[in-house]
């Protein structure tokens, strides 16, 4: 069976890390490539979830050693962290773009929101107090699909989604 922290993506996980200034790690590259893998669905992984997938690649890397690589990751510009008010850290690795990000109220999902007001920092203070303003960070709440049909009970929320899945049943 082939060593899962030496594929081609950890090589390249690696490697940018070097081109960040930072030593390659395993530890550094597995969790890098946890990041990667979770960006390919868009997803937003607290560090248990990190800890748990960098685990099936890296089964003795420890807990304080995935958030020490984390806090790496995001002084490198490879990670970025967001902290939803009353939710947990969550880590992704889509950085270097101008996006948002929309937070479920109910169970903490997080979607990616591309700005939608041109380029960085994409909205201006009233006042900026002297800062020279690069990024604006916007955490838009509400209840994603799934809380919203599990509150309204069985059948009584259909998503667009759903509709396109079997449009007949919309006509009974």
């Amino acid at each position: 069976m082939p060593d899962p922290t030496t594929s081609p993506a950890v090589t390249a996980a690696e490697d940018r890390l070097r081109s960040r200034g930072l030593r390659a790690t395993r530890p550094r590259a597995v969790v890098l490539q946890v990041l990667d893998d979770a960006a390919a669905t868009a997803e937003h992984l607290p560090v248990a979830q990190v800890v748990t997938r960098a685990r099936a690649a890296l089964p003795a890397v420890s807990t304080q050693a995935v958030y020490d690589c984390l806090d790496a990751l995001t002084r490198a510009g490879l990670a970025r962290r967001i902290e939803p008010a009353g939710h947990p850290a969550r880590y992704e690795a889509r950085v270097g773009d101008n996006h948002h990000h929309l937070v479920c109220r109910e169970c903490g999902r997080t979607v990616d929101v591309d700005c939608t007001v041109g380029p960085s920092p994409c909205l201006a203070p009233s006042d900026t107090a002297g800062f020279a303003v690069d990024e604006a960070e916007v955490v838009f709440w509400g209840r994603c699909p799934d809380c919203r049909a599990a509150q309204a009970g069985p059948g009584s929320l259909r998503t667009t989604a759903d509709q396109r899945k079997n449009p007949r049943e919309e006509a009974r």
